[in-house]
């Protein structure tokens, strides 16, 4: 099983930062490289366009509102992975002013290394976690 996870400190209310990433079919307000986002069988699928019109289908498998962190799991997409578990997070900081930001996931890479895979995901969470602090206008 590889692994990979990203995290950012903002200077923003975690309620704030929820209202924006928190919703299962919100990437495009927020993550440059998912312009689409269909959601289907009463919310718990989204259809995903990448930029380079790249299907991704992921399930939604928790979600708490109270916590702010939802998990999901891959179904279909262009990745060399399988058994592919993220979860997206968001912390109360500084008294609950400011906030911190965890995207983590875990999968078993297929026909590649699980350095090379981690990379992979190492690199979305990285970048998608940049969009967000632009996104927030911070």
């Amino acid at each position: 099983m590889a692994r990979a996870a990203s995290s950012i400190d903002l200077p923003v209310d975690p309620d704030r930062v929820w209202g924006v990433i928190g919703g299962f079919g919100s990437l495009p307000d927020w993550l440059p490289f998912i312009p689409t986002s269909e959601l289907k069988e009463g919310g718990r699928v989204r259809h995903l366009v990448t930029q380079d019109g790249e299907t991704i289908i992921e399930r939604l498998m928790a979600f708490d509102e109270q916590e702010r962190h939802y998990t999901y799991h891959i179904l279909q997409a262009p990745f060399p992975v399988a058994s592919y578990y993220s979860t997206i997070k968001v912390s109360s900081t500084g008294a609950g002013k400011s906030s911190r930001v965890e995207w983590f996931g875990e999968f078993t890479p297929v026909g590649v290394t699980d350095k090379d895979a981690s990379g992979i995901f190492q690199d979305i969470y990285d970048q998608g976690l940049k969009s967000l602090v632009q996104a927030l206008k911070v």
